[in-house]
């Protein structure tokens, strides 16, 4: 059977640096940081009182208060999103058959904030039962931004949401890309959400001692790869993919962003919440991604990498890199999105795959932000160019994205310029 290629058509956006995809890449491209203190509730008592949250974001925009109230600040960026990706892809829905469009659409944690607010703030009833909010369930679980985007649209081809922590929405990608070069669909919405800047996501994150503490200094405070990283920076938002079958696409006269042409998956099969310290899983899904794209390490000219400015990952996937790629990993630009939005959680991997597939359109590979001279950490090899403090312009023909969960969920994927 011969697989059928995969086109970007549309592209959704809603991060700490911008609410849609021109902003976000404009800001990503000029270095613009999206830390600050915590605005969503009052963190003084926290060990981290920072994080990268969306900016005036009004749901109202996207869909009318009613729905705002049965929908969780996460399923609210779902929309918000998938709307805008949606619309970019100049899909005319009427005239399609919708029984072959989907939604995979996933989110590492879901309606945190709805659980929270809940269980806190729950009343009596006069006969002392406990009382609830219908919407409470459907608006706390995960899958249900997935069901919300398919309802929207009258969406009837496959529907389903992935969780798979950080690796969540290129889990969610590399099913949607399966699905349609295997003919099960024309067009699937695919990406991911996240809002966990919430008490119980900061404590518990602070009490694993995941988060960066640099009180005094938000806006530096994702320095991946430098020395004095202490930590990620907690972000919200998500980002949202329009995958679409290459014959469909060009039957309609799309614009095609990039080609999505090879997924991997792998498990670290090591710790809860620790990256192999050799990086075993991280080597094991580039080199699962190259092989479903039928390329060679050095066709490769960026990596979006996982960079989550934690002590041990950044080293275990500078080794991954340079053990996959060889002499050629010195050749590549390597930059850490996460410098600027800090870490989307479940939807980390469809925010980081706009990057790269707008890295591919633009021929600009954005910088890695916040690391000062001499920052050096002994156990990184600074030869590699980790596009340090400014954009780089360069061809890039292919990017390759990675990211990485809790669990040891490992997800990669392959973009390459569009050509017939």
């Amino acid at each position: 059977m011969e697989l059928k290629r995969v086109a970007v058509t549309g592209l959704g956006a809603i991060t700490p640096i911008g609410n849609n995809v021109p902003g976000f890449w404009e800001n990503l491209v000029n270095g613009v940081n999206g830390a600050g203190p915590i605005t969503h509730f009052d963190a003084s008592l926290f060990k981290t009182q920072f994080a990268c949250e969306v900016k005036n974001f009004d749901a109202t925009q996207y869909m009318d208060r009613k729905e705002v109230r049965k929908m969780d600040l996460y399923a609210q960026y779902a929309i918000a999103v998938a709307k805008e990706a949606v619309t970019d892809s100049g899909l005319d829905i009427e005239n399609e058959d919708r029984t072959r469009i989907g939604v995979i659409f996933g989110a590492g944690i879901g309606g945190i904030n709805t659980f929270e607010e809940e269980v806190s703030n729950y009343a009596l009833t006069e006969d002392k039962v406990p009382r609830f909010n219908p919407f409470f369930i459907p608006k706390m679980i995960s899958d249900i931004a997935a069901g919300q985007i398919s309802i929207m649209y009258g969406f009837h081809g496959p529907n389903y949401a992935t969780c798979a922590a950080c690796a969540t929405s290129t889990n969610a990608i590399a099913d949607a890309f399966n699905l349609i070069r295997l003919g099960k669909a024309n067009v699937i919405v695919s990406g991911g959400s996240e809002a966990a800047i919430t008490p119980a996501g900061v404590g518990g994150f602070n009490a694993m001692h995941a988060l960066s503490t640099r009180n005094d200094s938000p806006e530096s405070a994702s320095r991946p790869f430098s020395a004095s990283r202490d930590g990620f920076v907690m972000g919200e938002g998500g980002g949202c993919l329009v995958l679409e079958e290459l014959e469909h696409a060009k039957a309609r006269g799309a614009k095609i962003y990039a080609e999505l042409v090879g997924t991997g998956l792998s498990g670290d099969a090591y710790h809860l919440t620790a990256s192999h310290p050799e990086g075993l899983g991280a080597k094991l899904v580039m080199m699962n991604a190259l092989e479903d794209a039928g390329m060679k390490p050095e066709d490769v000219d960026y990596i979006n990498v996982h960079g989550t400015s934690t002590p041990v990952g950044d080293i275990s996937e500078v080794k991954a890199i340079k053990e996959v790629f060889g002499d050629h990993a010195y050749k590549l630009n390597i930059s850490s999105s996460k410098s600027m939005t800090g870490h989307l959680l479940g939807a980390a991997g469809a925010v980081e795959a706009i990057a790269s597939i707008l890295a591919v359109k633009n021929d600009i590979v954005p910088p890695t932000n916040n690391h000062t001279e001499g920052d050096n950490d002994e156990n990184i090899d600074y030869g590699l160019n980790f596009t340090f403090n400014k954009a780089q312009k360069r061809e890039v023909k292919v990017a390759l994205s990675n990211t990485f969960g809790f669990g040891g969920h490992n997800a990669c994927a392959i973009f390459r310029k569009y050509a017939e």
